[in-house]
């Protein structure tokens, strides 16, 4: 396929970089003058990106110190989170459909604060530590809500910003929302050390409880928001003015519409398809009680790990296979396009490590400096610097041919994590988050757009659906695994000087080198038809 963008002249790099920071512009210019209901949508989620990421960063350390979990513990407790909001988005994510977006993101940021206020109560009414305490039970009450609440919420904003939005308008409203996301990040970690100093002494060991409870209320706020920004009154008149734009824009395109609705009409049957992927998923909470020796006696813990992992495989298989056999055209029956989305998880391990190694890693083995002091900081740069450099990026690479782009980004990602080999060093460390959101922001927009282009005529939403799957199973699996490597290369109760934190990072940066490195050999075979 011929590339029509090689046709058009090269742009200098000054004239790059400034259209760069022209569109960073543009995004604040769309944000401000964005209609009501819009600004129902943009400001919570700024709001709720500080709530979920401040939640993230802070889990860990949380159940290591406060429960005292042991990290694979506190790892698989974080890939119950993350894998299940996933797994919730695909469950409820048709009922903002049905529930309008008023009622869809007020029920959503309700059920949020109902389990945000549960889990901090897991800190404060002081129920024992350890997983089988009561504690440990009324936290993952409070997960569940979370769960059920995030994978309603997402799904019903995006849903907002589509019935917001014009067909001119669309790109911006969602760049905006990603934009306010990352920003949501950064800003936690700017003021969290603020929270939890204070509340140290009352909120022993270490003052985190007294940022969920702020988080809860910035919570409360979002929800609030919501509510006063969408009326039934800003709705309708957001949804007109959009609607009037989007009816122009059908009428140009109603053939290619009416094949495309002919095919999302028929009914599938995707009872069973949930019951196996339900039961693949609990068997990742069941396994923290397997480990821990207490649930089922004294079987060898090799004899749980067989029985655990032949069991979800079974479920996992079960579930995939009824899923594709009631779909004899789905994505999954092109070969290039599940390898390419599946070669993505080594590298895409890195984002998981964001919230599963990043918060621990900086507090233990830079203990004593400014960056254990400041963790939540340091361990949210790469969000302000995406909002930053994805932009220019994305300017200064417009014309690059996406499979490439791929490749390098994904090399460009991968590589710097060797920096973190040596010696804990803040100069080292640094570079690796700058090199690493470089890299990012040069494949993560084009493997989308690759995703795009690949899918066959009426089929986009079906392949870009099924693109998120790999993001699923990187969050699930890097949490079963990354516990294990802090307790072995940086225990929470060693001294620093007999720590190993490059041996640990050395593991991960050999697993993110997989992808480019696959990609690389994989190249002649996946761009036969030239992208």
């Amino acid at each position: 396929m011929e590339n029509p963008q090689k046709e058009k002249e090269p742009k200098s790099l000054g004239k790059v970089v400034s259209n760069a920071f022209n569109e960073l512009g543009e995004t604040f210019v769309a944000f401000f003058t964005a209609p009501r209901a819009l600004w129902g949508i943009n400001l919570p989620y700024l709001l709720e990106g500080i709530v979920y990421f401040g939640i993230l960063t802070e889990m860990e350390i949380y159940l290591s110190q406060n429960l005292l979990l042991t990290d694979p513990q506190a790892g698989w407790i974080l890939s119950f989170l993350t894998g299940g909001i996933t797994l919730a988005m695909v469950i409820l994510g048709g009922v903002a459909d049905k529930f309008g977006i008023r009622k869809s993101l007020s029920i959503a940021f309700a059920t949020l604060l109902i389990g945000r206020f549960i889990l901090s109560l897991s800190g404060t009414l002081h129920l024992g530590t350890g997983i089988f305490s009561p504690a440990f039970f009324v936290l993952i009450g409070g997960l569940i809500f979370i769960i059920m609440g995030y994978g309603l919420y997402q799904p019903a904003a995006y849903a907002g910003i589509k019935r917001y939005t014009t067909p001119k308008t669309k790109s911006m409203g969602y760049a905006v929302v990603y934009a306010l996301m990352n920003l949501g990040a950064f800003l936690f970690g700017m003021m969290a050390k603020f929270i939890r100093e204070p509340f140290e002494e009352t909120f022993q060991p270490n003052g985190i409880t007294a940022v969920f409870w702020i988080l809860t209320i910035i919570n409360l706020l979002a929800l609030v928001l919501t509510v006063i920004l969408i009326t039934k009154t800003a709705d309708k008149k957001a949804y007109k003015e959009a609607k009037e734009e989007r009816d122009k824009e059908n009428e140009k395109n109603k053939e290619r519409s009416g094949e495309d609705s002919s095919s999302e009409d028929r009914h599938i049957d995707n009872t069973w398809t949930i019951v196996f992927g339900v039961l693949a998923a609990a068997l990742i909470l069941l396994y923290v009680f397997f480990r821990s020796g207490k649930f089922i006696g004294n079987i060898d813990n090799s004899f749980h790990n067989l029985i655990y992992i032949a069991l979800f495989a079974l479920f996992g298989f079960l579930a995939i296979n009824d899923f594709l056999k009631r779909r004899p055209e789905h994505p999954f029956r092109d070969m290039k396009f599940v390898f390419f989305i599946f070669i993505l998880i080594p590298v895409q391990t890195l984002f998981a490590h964001n919230w599963l190694t990043l918060p621990p890693y900086l507090h233990r083995a830079f203990h004593g400096s400014i960056v254990s002091e400041y963790y939540e900081l340091f361990a949210n740069i790469n969000p302000l610097l995406i909002f930053i450099l994805a932009p220019m990026v994305a300017g200064l690479t417009r014309g690059a041919k996406i499979y490439n782009m791929v490749v390098y980004g994904t090399f460009v990602m991968a590589i710097p994590t060797f920096l973190l080999v040596f010696e804990p060093n803040a100069i080292l460390f640094l570079t690796y988050i700058l090199l690493m959101t470089i890299g990012e922001a040069m494949w993560q927009p084009r493997f989308l757009e690759w995703i795009a282009e690949i899918a066959p005529e009426g089929k986009t939403g079906a392949y870009m659906g099924i693109g998120q799957l790999p993001w699923f199973l990187t969050k699930v699996v890097t949490g079963l695994y990354a516990g294990f490597f802090l307790h072995a290369y940086i225990p929470k109760d060693a001294p620093v000087e007999q720590m190993q934190p490059g041996r640990m990072w050395f593991f991960h940066a050999l697993i993110a080198m997989v992808t480019p490195i696959a990609l690389l050999l994989a190249k002649k075979w996946m761009t036969k038809e030239e992208m």
